[in-house]
């Protein structure tokens, strides 16, 4: 049963507990939108479109583990993580060679794994951790609270993709 509560989770610190909360009810949304949906669903590209559902679940499982990469390891991907991740990143003509003729289970897999690591990762981090300041190349100030609301961000704008691409599949000819 769906829980609709920002609360701490068990485990965790209070705030990051909270961030996890929101976290599990947008992946629980995510999963349950895509539950019933096929491999054709998954690699349906409407015509004006340029991603399928298929590389966008790969994106949404990129984004969550590029953000671990970045908050937990304190780098960049090295070039084997952008080799394996770097369509899924990008999108686009590249995410949808890559990805088609993959049934659901894959891309859930996907999403399962890296979103185990990262909260496992998580529960290891303290409170304190979330205010932790660094910048960017460019300068720009950002925190690891922003980058794990992002993830959910993220998450959740392509998830409002995926409902589109959804409706156009129920009036496919």
């Amino acid at each position: 049963m769906m829980d609709f509560r920002i609360i701490p989770i068990e485990g965790y610190d209070e705030k990051i507990g909270e961030l996890v909360s929101m976290l599990d009810y947008s992946r629980a949304v995510l999963l349950d939108d895509i539950k019933s949906l096929t491999q054709e669903d998954l690699d349906f590209l409407p015509e004006g479109y340029s991603n399928t559902i298929g590389g966008l679940l790969m994106h949404i499982a990129s984004i969550d583990f590029v953000h671990q990469v970045i908050s937990f390891e304190n780098r960049d991907l090295n070039d084997q993580e952008l080799l394996e991740w770097g369509a899924a990143l990008e999108l686009g003509e590249q995410a949808r060679d890559k990805y088609k003729n993959q049934p659901l289970s894959y891309y859930i897999e996907k999403l399962c794994t890296t979103r185990a690591q990262a909260l496992a990762r998580l529960k290891t981090m303290k409170d304190s951790w979330l205010s932790v300041e660094k910048k960017w190349d460019n300068g720009v100030a950002h925190n690891h609270y922003w980058l794990w609301y992002h993830v959910m961000e993220d998450e959740i704008n392509h998830r409002g993709q995926i409902r589109i691409l959804k409706r156009l599949l129920e009036n496919r000819v």
